[in-house]
């Protein structure tokens, strides 16, 4: 008998313009086997989009008997249309060995460590507060009044840090992805993941 672990789901979170996107683009370009986390939605599909890889959609009423199911790991409406992680294809996933990466926001990862606390919750914090205001007037699609809105709800967010294992400064791009596959890595060698399934693979053994 081989011994082989479940798969382990990361929550990659964080204030709006510290990086999130760019750093978890960066770490699938060099983690291959990680696998992202496919939210289901119900907005309707656009040109080019396919199911179970853009998204899963799903109607209004058949999400909302997932919500009241708890299917979801976590959920939003946003612009009339709801949003959420489906907690099936999570489990799925880990039950076939495989890593899951999911990439939110704050709020959505404090929803998941309820629903789902055994994830690995990592805060992606900026230098500053300084330097996040420098990426968000950067992008020149934000409003002054928009750009002051972001900065208070940032130091809100932050405040949370303590409801996650782990914080990455992403300072550089390349260094915050060195730090997050360095979790990976030491999530996977923890005795409380390893211990249980080799011990059975040690009993079978003997057997």
């Amino acid at each position: 008998m081989l011994f082989k672990q479940k798969g382990i789901l990361f929550v990659l979170s964080g204030p709006s313009g510290v990086g999130k996107g760019t750093v978890r683009k960066a770490l699938f370009k060099k983690n291959t086997s990680l696998k992202y986390s496919t939210s289901m939605t119900t907005r309707p599909m656009r040109p080019g989009e396919q199911e179970g890889v853009d998204y899963f959609y799903r109607s209004k009423e058949a999400f909302e008997q997932m919500i009241e199911n708890n299917q979801l790991l976590e959920h939003a409406e946003y612009v009339g249309n709801y949003y959420g992680t489906p907690r099936e294809y999570v489990e799925q996933q880990l039950e076939e060995g495989n890593d899951v990466f999911l990439e939110i926001e704050v709020q959505g990862a404090l929803q998941v460590k309820v629903n789902f606390p055994e994830g690995v919750f990592i805060f992606l914090s900026p230098p500053s507060l300084e330097e996040l205001k420098n990426r968000i007037v950067s992008r020149g699609t934000e409003t002054e009044s928009l750009v002051i809105n972001r900065l208070n709800a940032a130091k809100e967010e932050i405040d949370m840090m303590d409801a996650y294992d782990y914080v990455v400064v992403n300072d550089r791009v390349d260094h915050a992805v060195e730090n997050i596959q360095a979790i990976v890595k030491s999530e996977h060698c923890k005795r409380e993941r390893v211990a249980s399934e080799y011990k059975k693979i040690l009993e079978v053994s003997q057997s």
